[in-house]
């Protein structure tokens, strides 16, 4: 086992995707295995090579026109570095690396799915089972891996499992921007109570919900509250007109596109997430880190991430919505609470401990 890698091969380094990568990575920190990612596509950057917390990165750097069709290029490529060291597995994230990984290596290959509808299509269900004798399917939450299951009928259920994303709690906290601070950044009053969304405005993130449900409570909560959205997208003037109409656009406060906002989170007295179906909820983790609580749909992978019925509320129902803002300003909470949570279930700690016990990982290493 010692000197033994770990392929890891990703479409790309862009947006969520290299904290992806380092997730996975992070998985065999202190282990006798070395990680080598793999980038399809996306030009060399250095914070991508620090991102990427491997032992070492390499981008194919194709365009999305090379990786079209049947991608024999990227396929010939990722041979020749599949016989430059002794890899033990393939960590293939999304559609494109499965397929690719499959074709190029006669590796074990552990396909990582962030989304809902990857084996809905016939073709891809042909392919899964053309190469399930070595492939492993791997859901980053249990509403994903059951949508996977029943597309996939006939495949064992140690085949198809879940590992939460998760993240690096003491980096994520050291980052974090005390609340004053926080405020100043976002253009916030310091002596508001303040409820937050981050997304994009977009259909399937719902503040169109949010919106209705803080108008319907906003009459019994604290005096100058405000909520505060973060993000942009094409139902940015519905939204606004949306606030006009319900009488409460001078209690909302749209903030823009703010990078990097993960650390100003602490600027939030409670963090709402209205999504639809979101397959896991990666932006909960964050807040809960930062110490915001939470409330979110009971849809997707929030019920997962959160765990607490009396912190959920069902899809597009306003005034379900408007009863847990009330509820939640006229109750006494303990600070840290879904801090202590992620560091319980969704740390990279936490992950590597699972992870090594699946009977995926266990089958293939014992080979």
């Amino acid at each position: 086992m010692s000197g033994r890698w770990i392929l890891q091969f990703c479409h790309c380094h862009y947006g969520p995707f290299l904290d992806v990568a380092r997730q996975y990575a992070a998985l065999f920190k202190e282990t006798p295995y070395k990680v080598l990612t793999v980038y399809l596509t996306g030009e060399p950057t250095d914070e991508a090579i620090t991102g990427s917390a491997s032992d070492e990165v390499i981008f194919l750097n194709f365009s999305s026109k090379q990786v079209g069709g049947l991608k024999l290029a990227a396929i010939g490529a990722l041979k020749t570095i599949a016989a430059s060291r002794d890899f033990a597995f393939v960590i293939a994230h999304r559609a494109k690396p499965t397929y690719i990984a499959c074709l190029a290596t006669k590796l074990p290959v552990i396909s990582v799915h962030h989304a809902f509808g990857d084996y809905r299509r016939a073709s891809r269900r042909w392919f899964a089972n053309a190469f399930r004798n070595r492939l492993s399917l791997l859901a980053v939450s249990n509403a994903v891996r059951d949508d996977i299951r029943r597309c996939l009928p006939g495949w064992s259920a140690d085949k198809i499992e879940t590992l939460h994303n998760r993240l690096d709690v003491s980096a994520v906290e050291a980052e974090i921007i005390p609340r004053d601070a926080a405020r100043e950044t976002l253009g916030l009053p310091h002596d508001s109570l303040v409820i937050g969304n981050v997304g994009r405005l977009h259909p399937d993130k719902d503040q169109a919900t949010l919106l209705a449900g803080f108008a319907k409570a906003l009459p019994n909560l604290p005096e100058g509250v405000l909520l505060a959205i973060a993000g942009s997208g094409p139902l940015e003037n519905s939204l606004k007109t949306q606030a006009t109409n319900l009488g409460i656009a001078d209690h909302v406060r749209f903030l823009g596109q703010v990078p990097n906002i993960r650390r100003l989170f602490s600027a939030f007295d409670l963090f709402v997430l209205s999504s639809d179906h979101e397959p896991f909820g990666m932006v909960l983790l964050e807040a809960m880190a930062a110490g915001a609580p939470v409330l979110a749909t009971d849809c997707g992978g929030a019920p997962e991430v959160v765990a607490d019925a009396e912190k959920l509320f069902p899809l597009r129902d306003a005034s379900a919505l408007a009863g847990k803002l009330t509820a939640f300003f006229s109750i006494t909470r303990t600070a840290g609470e879904d801090l202590t949570r992620v560091k319980h279930h969704f740390s990279d700690a936490s992950a590597r401990h699972r992870f090594f016990a699946l009977s995926m990982v266990q089958a293939i290493l014992t080979k």
